[in-house]
């Protein structure tokens, strides 16, 4: 499948960039470092959990929107409580462990790369302190980071996508959003985003019927397929100068 041309990349972070689960585990074992693994992954269950859960509230119009960040906070409370954790520095450390996330391995070198030759865009569901915290704790390097705060809302609403679309200042179909989740990409195709889905092992895979316009199995992957598909620059033919020398045409 050819790549398809477009003028800006929008990347999809929590997951897709950053190893989420890994900076949260992190902080579970802060909390409380007699956790034996299997427990620690009980508890990195129940937080995801009731974060789905608030966003699937938010989307459909249930609860207000509230920040990442606010959330983070009710669930490390809920986490806390679960090995009876009260203390408010500790329970704060938790929340906060939400923006300490490590970069995948290929991430700042595959980032940089495509940084290069292209506008990059980063769209998460962070809040934009939490983003702010994840982007410099992370090294990500973006020539732009767009929170869904500014929407009110999160992904897959299109109200989080559009605002790529007016940042960039591009059509939906001349900008290509990647991220490591197929929901996330439905989203975006759903308002005429181009996709390119990059494999991580916390991701969610594309199914069957999903159709995306580009694949890979890393983000230095991704790089590599659109470099070969840029336009090869060829060097302007060289001309005689009223003085006899060459000179470019």
């Amino acid at each position: 499948m050819p790549v398809p041309e477009f003028d800006a990349l929008v990347f999809d972070v929590l997951g897709t960039l950053v190893d989420e689960p890994a900076g949260i585990r992190a902080g579970l074992r802060a909390l409380d470092p007699s956790l034996d693994e299997p427990r620690v992954e009980e508890l990195l269950t129940l937080w995801y959990r009731h974060i789905e859960q608030e966003q699937r509230l938010i989307l459909d119009g249930s609860r207000p929107y509230r920040t990442s960040e606010a959330v983070d906070l009710e669930a490390a409370r809920l986490v806390a409580a679960a090995v009876s954790v009260d203390d408010p520095t500790s329970v704060a450390a938790l929340a906060r462990s939400a923006r300490r996330l490590p970069p995948w391995p290929d991430t700042l070198r595959g980032l940089s790369r495509l940084a290069e030759h292209h506008p990059v865009i980063g769209l998460s569901n962070a809040g934009r302190t939490a983003l702010l915290d994840i982007n410099a704790h992370a090294g990500l390097r973006w020539h732009q980071a767009l929170s869904a705060q500014d929407a009110r809302t999160c992904k897959p609403d299109p109200a989080v996508y559009r605002l790529a679309v007016t940042a960039s200042g591009r059509p939906p179909e001349r900008l290509l959003m990647v991220a490591a989740h197929a929901w996330d990409l439905r989203g975006a195709q759903a308002i005429g985003l181009r996709t390119a889905y990059v494999h991580r092992p916390v991701g969610d895979p594309p199914t069957g019927a999903d159709t995306f316009d580009v694949y890979a199995d890393s983000l230095t992957g991704l790089a590599d397929q659109l470099e070969r598909a840029r336009p090869v620059e060829r060097a302007q033919p060289a001309r005689a100068s009223a003085t006899g020398r060459l000179g470019p045409a």
